[in-house]
């Protein structure tokens, strides 16, 4: 691929945000190719290097603001006719509910995902507070006296310990996980504003 079909390829997957972040997209590409082409590579090579046009969209689509990106869809691309305005008017109760139930299905999806991954680190927590009271009180029975009773509780302990430590591991990888998650689902909602469209 030329550096004249790559910018054009990237300037119609990026369509959809607004113009300036465009332009300033394709500039940046644009001048990243000669910056390579300047140090001895062939144009395809430097089209090679820059990377593959999704993931500088989705690079870039993390850091466009959404708001910025939901005024760029809603914004009109002509004046609307009466009975167009008329439709959305009449319209409103249904698409605004529906609109309405969606984002609250994913908010609630959203919000039972973290009620999840808290739950888990309150139990391990509480493992790990189990382990450390069983500790102490097999110290207590030690000193009293009472050995066997003492290893008995210090064997439940040194379990939860176990169950403490295999649970923080769980709890540290789940909490990545859910973090990646999160800002990859983000970057998908961003997506649904951009217009799917093919370079000419």
């Amino acid at each position: 691929m030329n550096k004249t079909e790559f910018l054009n390829n990237l300037r119609a997957a990026l369509s959809g945000i607004p113009q300036d972040d465009i332009e300033e997209r394709v500039s940046f590409y644009g001048e990243m190719i000669d910056d390579r082409m300047e140090e001895g590579l062939t144009e395809e090579e430097a089209v090679g290097g820059v990377g593959p046009i999704d993931e500088i969209v989705a690079q870039t689509l993390s850091e466009v603001p959404l708001t910025k990106l939901v005024k760029e869809k809603v914004k009109p691309k002509r004046e609307l006719r009466a009975w167009e305005i008329v439709l959305i008017i009449l319209g409103f109760p249904l698409w605004f509910s529906l609109i309405v139930a969606a984002f609250s299905v994913v908010l609630s999806l959203y919000i039972v995902l973290w009620a999840l991954l808290i739950s888990l680190w309150a139990v391990m927590v509480s493992f790990a507070a189990v382990a450390l009271a069983g500790i102490a009180a097999a110290v207590v029975l030690f000193i009293k006296g009472f050995i066997p009773h003492g290893i008995a509780v210090l064997g439940v302990a040194v379990m939860f310990v176990g169950f403490s430590i295999f649970l923080a591991i769980g709890c540290v990888a789940a909490s990545k996980g859910v973090v990646r998650l999160t800002k990859k689902k983000f970057i998908c909602i961003k997506s649904l504003f951009i217009k799917k469209e093919t370079a000419k």
